[in-house]
């Protein structure tokens, strides 16, 4: 799973449009379909979720910038392997016409060459825009909680 930070000036949060009571469930159901579409290996149904301008933060790995790159990356996750997880939102707070979640996430990965079934956890965020009246996924950062 994956993630990312941003910020905003004062001057711009002030700015802000005031939050939409309805932006939290918003955001956890694209959280959910994100969940859905790692677990059925769904690199398009993935893309759908990102935004414009997206960079994928993997653990381990160089930043993916770019709708190409990030593609690129799924694609390459789920040649490698299969996910079995289950997401849980902690934080959501929403800043205008964007916003950040804090997450985890825990369940299994299947290594596609072997057959290896590995126990899986990580602490994600998520920074979200809201483009063309959605949220959308601008930048992702993950990394491990469990003990090598």
């Amino acid at each position: 799973m994956w993630l990312i930070a941003g910020c905003q000036t004062a001057a711009s949060a002030t700015r802000a449009s005031p939050t939409r009571t309805e932006d939290p469930v918003e955001i956890k159901e694209l959280l959910l379909q994100y969940q859905q579409a790692l677990n059925q290996s769904d690199a398009k149904a993935v893309m759908a979720l990102y935004g414009r301008e997206p960079v994928f933060m993997p653990q381990h790995a160089p930043a993916m910038v770019g709708r190409d790159a990030v593609h690129a990356a799924y694609d390459h996750v789920f040649a490698t392997l299969r996910l079995a997880v289950r997401f849980e939102v902690h934080e959501v707070e929403v800043l205008g016409d964007q916003a950040w979640a804090r997450t985890s996430s825990a369940g299994q990965q299947t290594l596609l060459a072997t057959g290896q079934v590995k126990e899986e956890g990580n602490n994600e965020l998520f920074v979200l825009r809201r483009e063309a009246g959605a949220w959308r996924i601008h930048r992702y950062l993950f990394a491990t909680n469990r003990a090598p």
